[in-house]
């Protein structure tokens, strides 16, 4: 039972703060320089960018379709305003903020919406567009580890009800293991895909 409480009063700590300011400053960075690019090519459709690397990995291969624009407004847009959540909450728990258990709660629904908007866009680049964003990439990075440590985090409080506590904290306290299992599983799915374009890059 004494376990079964100190899992339920889990607080972040530095560790947690400094991964999200971290992964979320990587975030918006990599959406910054999306919207950048994006601005260069409304300006100048025939511009070639600084992440165009080859026929398959590039851009503007990207940035040209509909998925690019899911909303109806360039999809790095999003990520400018979302990335700026962990950031703040980073720093505002180094402060010593506390939060209530509801915003934890809402904060992992975020976190569960981007992730699968990562895979969404991860599974139209592959599969669809046939073409790979590197910024884009960066921004699915800085995403899934941001998943992972919230996932344990709020299951471990008891949120996700009281047989999820144990596995909560297991994933809370090994997140790093199921980050590199997923950026490995889309390693390979893209390595796969792409068996024969990669010698084109040499």
């Amino acid at each position: 039972m004494s376990n079964l409480i100190e899992t339920k009063t889990l607080k972040p700590g530095v560790v947690y703060s400094l991964a999200s300011i971290l992964f979320g400053i990587v975030g918006w960075i990599a959406s910054l320089a999306l919207t950048i690019e994006r601005i260069r090519v409304a300006e100048n459709p025939e511009a070639t960018l600084g992440c165009d690397v080859s026929p398959f990995i590039s851009c503007k291969s990207v940035m040209l379709t509909e998925q690019a624009s899911l909303f109806g407004f360039p999809n790095p847009l999003i990520g400018l305003a979302s990335f700026f959540a962990p950031i703040l909450i980073g720093f505002a728990i180094l402060a010593g903020a506390e939060f209530k258990n509801w915003f934890w709660n809402a904060y992992l629904v975020g976190n569960v919406l981007g992730f699968a908007f990562v895979l969404w866009l991860f599974s139209q680049s592959v599969f669809v567009i046939g073409s790979l964003c590197p910024y884009c990439m960066v921004a699915w990075i800085a995403m899934i580890p941001l998943l992972w440590m919230n996932l344990g985090l709020v299951a471990a409080k008891g949120a996700l009800g009281e047989k999820a506590v144990g596995i909560g904290n297991a994933i809370y306290e090994w997140n790093w293991v199921a980050t590199v299992a997923t950026y490995v599983g889309i390693s390979l799915v893209i390595l796969v895909v792409y068996w024969d374009l990669w010698p084109t890059l040499f």
